[in-house]
């Protein structure tokens, strides 16, 4: 045999890669139990986490039955942490400007030109942009995407789920009344908030996937091949 470090067994790679996922849902369970603790408006925050309990059945679904990369386990992480700090504060009304102020002791509004809270606005940002990556090895897996539909298609199921969520907020403003309406909303009074949260979160999936799409080419032999082959048609029968 040649001098070197042996590959390591599966088993052990797939006890590693467990424990590793079992570490993040226990970070996420412990963090979401500490800021649920005494939530700014506990009515809003049972609203946000209420779509929390069928994003994690469909996450034991994915553990259970589909290879997700360490990297994608990281982004769903880090999103979900991003969503309970929202849902403690409720969105609009998260202190970060007052924390960079502790900080730096200036504006991060000011400095940015802002004239509203801006946390929703960079959470729907980041939904495009820590997720889309994720929903890609979704459908490469399940649907078999390859080449322009592996990433045209998570960048679509992006933007359609970011309008869904919009629908979702608008039914429970109509059911909900105005004052838990409008803290679930978080519109803050703009007439057009709905539509800016939709392109964030597709600028954001867009961003994420070119990002992808040029780590591929310029790693990937085939992905000129692969990118052509995916939009051939092929002949009627």
């Amino acid at each position: 045999m040649t001098s070197g470090t042996r590959p390591r067994p599966a088993k052990a790679i797939n006890f590693k890669h467990r424990r590793y996922v079992l570490w993040l849902g226990g970070i996420l369970g412990v963090l979401t139990l500490l800021l649920g603790i005494a939530p700014w408006h506990r009515q809003d925050w049972l609203l946000e986490n209420a779509l929390v309990v069928p994003a994690v059945l469909v996450l034991w679904a994915i553990y259970r039955h589909v290879p997700f990369s360490r990297l994608s386990w990281t982004l769903v992480f880090a999103f979900l942490c991003l969503h309970e700090v929202g849902a403690h504060y409720t969105y609009s009304e998260v202190p970060y400007d007052a924390w960079w102020r502790s900080v730096t002791g200036g504006s991060l509004n000011a400095l940015l030109g802002w004239e509203r809270n801006n946390f929703d606005r960079i959470i729907h940002l980041f939904y495009g942009l820590l997720l889309a990556w994720p929903v890609r090895e979704i459908l490469f897996h399940l649907a078999k995407v390859r080449g322009f539909w592996s990433y045209f298609l998570p960048l679509d199921l992006t933007m359609s789920t970011s309008a869904l969520y919009e629908l979702i907020e608008w039914a429970a403003a109509m059911t909900f009344g105005a004052e838990l309406g409008t803290a679930y909303t978080g519109s803050q009074g703009d007439p057009w908030d709905a539509q800016k949260d939709m392109a964030l979160a597709a600028g954001g999936a867009l961003l994420a996937l070119t990002a992808a799409a040029i780590v591929n080419w310029k790693c990937q032999r085939d992905f000129a091949r692969e990118w052509t082959d995916s939009l051939r048609v092929d002949p009627p029968v």
